[in-house]
């Protein structure tokens, strides 16, 4: 059994498996089909395919993409966690060329578990902050 729950485990492999190493099979073992995201950048988006695209889209932006997990906080079927998001500016994002520097930011995100899946996911990143190291602001 997690220290922090079944809902904190789910959510440290979301993170760990999904976005850090981009494993599509994780995802399709721990997200609900019928997934409802919000993604840091502000898409959003339902469906597991749809997020997928998501992944691959930030991926590719990104060389090295990370999300660290700084703090969670962990309900029944609700999860909370803040973290920093991290890599290599490598794609068009906003509007902007690639500028190749290494960016961070950070974010928040709260989890629905319903039955052993994600079934929702919030998230807010502090988009500011990302572009205004990528020179917007």
């Amino acid at each position: 059994m997690h220290p922090h729950g079944e809902g904190a485990h789910l959510v440290e492999r979301f993170y760990a498996d999904i976005w850090n190493r981009a494993d599509e099979t994780a995802a399709r073992a721990i997200l609900a089909p019928d997934l409802e995201f919000r993604g840091s950048i502000g898409d959003a988006l339902r469906g597991l395919d749809g997020f997928l695209a998501y992944v691959r889209k930030i991926h590719g932006a990104f060389a090295d993409y990370r999300c660290r997990i700084d703090d969670i906080i962990a309900a029944e079927k609700r999860v909370a966690a803040r973290m920093t998001f991290a890599g290599i500016h490598r794609a068009p994002l906003f509007g902007e060329a690639p500028t190749l520097k290494p960016v961070s930011w950070p974010g928040a995100a709260f989890f629905t578990i319903e039955g052993s899946r994600i079934a929702r996911v919030w998230v807010l990143g502090d988009t500011e902050s990302l572009k205004r190291q990528l020179g917007l602001i």
